[in-house]
């Protein structure tokens, strides 16, 4: 396909004058602009490389553009910009664009670009700027850097009027310690204060990139320790991806730690997948770590046990207030007592009630007609029916609750 060809044919879907600061606008251009890039990607394993770099480079000016003025809470818009970008390198490097002028551009796109929704990443355009092109990429850096003046210290450099600039100049400084295999360098720009899990993640993720397997390993390990509990999760979770690839025999004892120093459903489900034959030797210890979490414990037991005469048990006994995991332990222990089930629906009607919303009403009115459903032919029958009277009653003032009542057939 021509240049011509490919612009009309990838252009008019990244383009548009339409308005898109409604989210349903923005979404569905956003679809279009998906549409656009495959035919990018296509393009680039069997056109013309320097068609598809002249294409791709004016699309993506044109996604930014597009960007700038959506409402993208969605992120499909800005998913097409992110394939855009992992585009752009691999097509420059394919048409041998002058380090020069890509160089120009990815100064500019950085540092003075309609957004800074994004980031570039030198490891990529290495190939295209070449040993001579990456040294006058890094000296254009250290100018920028230069001009700054000094470095703010710490929290300070948010309030800093710089503050892109030093973000932007951190970001290539922890990609170019990538590109060079520094180690050391890796540590220093991705580690930083070492006060928070995510730090040391982001140590890992980078020493993993360049094949020093054993020393993320270490990293990810010694995060689970750090502090928040979620971003040291994040990385128990990232320790033990990396053992499973490279050092299988030791994933059941990090799953087993993992478990103990963070017990949750989602750690006893993890370990519960892990340990195979070996599980029954972990069973009680999960159990007792979960009961103070009465959410966790029959979450776990009912969704990875699959036991759900027990689940119902440790909710009784354990307290259970959380009113979702009600709701789904009483779908799933319906089958086995239709009857049982009838107390703990009623207890979720009326918390549905406690809040005057059409939503409330329109789950409220399910759950009832479900109630009646499941007590049809026994003497439970009258319950209910007093019950949905009741409700009628108590919120006669509620007119839309009755509507909803209505719609669902209640008497």
């Amino acid at each position: 396909m021509p240049v011509a060809g490919l612009a009309d044919a990838v252009l008019p879907l990244i383009r548009t004058r339409g308005e898109l600061w409604r989210r349903s606008a923005a979404n569905d251009h956003g679809v279009r602009m998906h549409e656009a890039v495959d035919i990018l990607e296509a393009a680039a394993t069997t056109g013309d490389p320097a068609e598809v770099y002249t294409v791709t480079h004016k699309a993506l000016a044109s996604a930014i553009t597009v960007i700038a003025r959506a409402d993208d809470s969605s992120g499909i818009v800005g998913d097409a910009c992110r394939r855009l970008l992992d585009l752009h390198p691999r097509a420059a490097a394919a048409t041998a664009v002058p380090a020069g002028r890509l160089i120009d551009w990815m100064m500019k796109f950085q540092f003075d670009g309609q957004v800074d929704y994004f980031e570039l990443d030198p490891v990529a355009y290495a190939p295209a700027l070449g040993e001579k092109g990456m040294a006058a990429y890094r000296s254009r850096l250290d100018g920028v850097r230069a001009d700054l003046g000094p470095e703010p210290a710490g929290e300070d450099r948010w309030s800093s009027p710089h503050r892109h600039e030093w973000f932007v100049l951190d970001w290539n400084a922890k990609r170019l310690a990538v590109l060079d295999r520094d180690v050391d360098a890796i540590i220093r720009t991705h580690a930083r204060d070492r006060k928070v899990a995510a730090w040391f993640v982001d140590t890992a993720e980078a020493l993993a990139e360049i094949d020093e397997i054993d020393l993320a390993i270490d990293w990810a390990r010694r995060a689970i320790d750090i502090g928040p509990r979620h971003q040291s999760l994040q990385a128990g979770n990232y320790w033990c991806e990396l053992l499973a690839a490279h050092q299988p025999s030791r994933l059941l004892d990090a799953r087993v730690l993992l478990f103990r120093r963070w017990p949750s459903s989602a750690t006893a489900a993890a370990l519960h997948e892990v340990a195979g034959p070996s599980w029954p030797g972990y069973r009680d210890e999960v159990l007792t770590a979960l009961a103070p979490s009465p959410r966790d414990a029959v979450l776990f037991v009912l969704t990875s046990l699959d036991d759900v005469p027990l689940a119902w048990d440790l909710a009784g006994s354990l307290g259970l207030e959380d009113n979702r995991t009600w709701n789904d332990l009483a779908e799933a222990y319906e089958k086995i007592d239709p009857l049982a089930v009838l107390p703990v629906l009623t207890r979720l009607v009326h918390n549905e009630l406690e809040e005057a919303n059409a939503q409330h009403y329109r789950y409220a009115a399910r759950r009832l007609a479900k109630m009646r459903k499941l007590a049809a032919g026994t003497d439970k029958t009258g319950d209910v029916d007093n019950l949905i009277a009741d409700i009628r009653d108590t919120h006669r003032r509620r007119p839309r609750l009755q509507q909803e009542f209505d719609r669902a057939g209640l008497p």
